[in-house]
């Protein structure tokens, strides 16, 4: 279902037809997997719809639509990753054995002298070094967005390095 821009939906299930499956498209991209995805898809609207204005027009709709995706994944990513491990319980996966311990670092040496300099500087900075996203911009001489998209792409393609070496 296709709405002209400057209309407003005629009932909250126009609203979800019509933008449903985008936001979920958007979700799953950065989440990975269709459980959380699904999940975080209907938060986003469950969020949106007390405050959306059935009024308001499609533009405003997918607008506010993504601004609240754009939250509900912050606070997913928050809630997932800024945990503390307070316990050898809270561990997911232990090592696979004491020599991929012991020979980690020859690993993360073989991956980051297979990244382009850019890459590798990133993940060296934020990774070895322990500098913050906003230093690690200034020393690369880029702004704080660009090096968020670097950190992204370099993490990407040192997954796909060392699932190849590993292979």
């Amino acid at each position: 279902m296709r709405l002209v821009s400057g209309a407003g939906y005629p009932d909250w299930e126009a609203v979800y037809q019509d933008n449903a499956s985008w936001v979920y498209r958007t979700i799953y991209s950065r989440v990975g997997n269709q459980a959380d995805a699904e999940d975080l898809t209907t938060e986003v609207f469950l969020a949106a719809l007390r405050p959306l204005r059935l009024t308001a027009s499609v533009g405003e709709v997918r607008g506010y639509l993504r601004a609240t995706a754009r939250t509900v994944l912050a606070a997913h990513w928050r809630e997932t990753l800024g945990r503390e491990i307070t316990s050898i319980d809270d561990i997911e996966q232990p090592p696979e054995s004491e020599q991929a311990v012991s020979t980690a670092p020859q690993r993360v040496a073989s991956v980051l002298g297979q990244l382009p300099d850019n890459y590798r500087r990133i993940l060296e900075l934020r990774f070895l070094k322990g500098c913050s996203i906003k230093e690690s911009a200034a020393e690369l001489g880029v702004s704080v967005a660009n090096a968020k998209v670097l950190q992204h792409r370099a993490l990407r393609l040192a997954a796909q390095v060392n699932e190849k070496s590993e292979s």
